[in-house]
């Protein structure tokens, strides 16, 4: 059974409170023009920060997708930020029209939790991969498999939220965090991964099986 809950997530409430408070007060004092915008920034925002169940897989050894959006890049790297390993790097982008919170991949304990602060470059180029502000969180899973989950901001994104913490142990398709407003998460997995998933594919967080990831 699925858990029940306000589909909404809890950090849109002050950007879904002000717009609606503004479209009370414009409409109060007959600014009609400027009540209608107010109430179409009200119902973006419920929009953008909608947090819909999911259903995960049974599979253990089925990694989900962290992010809904489209894979633009998958490659064979050697990660010298998080993991120091050969990985293969997946890459989900987030339009502004995608659910923007964030699931984790597979169960495991959290590691560390890297952020850095940086630009804000389109969050689907490379510029944007490399110099975009961040929060990359690094797993390790109870087969002793380590992966990084790294959230990248946008080019209108402002503001990372990750609620993991070091020590954590977290469940596959857990909530984990979410990016406001436009968005990337790159996946850095063992190179022993047996991938599913291809470029130009959409995913849905929690649900999306990118690959395996035998124990």
């Amino acid at each position: 059974m699925l858990e029940q809950r306000i589909p909404v997530a809890r950090e849109g409430y002050p950007f879904i409170g002000f717009a609606a408070y503004v479209a009370l007060l414009t409409a109060i004092l007959g600014y009609n023009l400027l009540t209608l915008f107010a109430l179409f920034c009200t119902a973006f925002c419920l929009y953008f920060f909608r947090d819909p169940q999911r259903v995960i897989p049974d599979d253990d050894d089925a990694l989900v997708s962290p992010a809904d959006g489209r894979v633009i890049l998958i490659e064979k790297v050697f990660d010298d930020r998080f993991v120091k390993e050969h990985v293969y790097k997946v890459s989900i982008f987030m339009n502004v029209f995608n659910v923007h919170v964030n699931r984790v991949p597979c169960s495991g304990t959290v590691e560390r939790v890297r952020y850095a602060a940086g630009r804000f470059y389109s969050a689907n180029t490379q510029r944007g991969a490399l110099e975009n502000e961040f929060c990359a969180m690094i797993m390790t899973t109870p087969a002793k498999r380590k992966l990084a989950v790294v959230q990248v901001a946008g080019l209108i994104a402002r503001r990372i939220v990750c609620w993991a913490a070091k020590g954590d142990t977290l469940v596959k398709g857990q909530r984990f965090g979410l990016i406001r407003f436009g968005s990337r998460v790159d996946l850095y997995l063992p190179q022993h991964v047996q991938l599913e998933v291809s470029v130009g594919q959409k995913v849905r967080a929690g649900e999306s099986v990118l690959g395996y990831l035998p124990a």
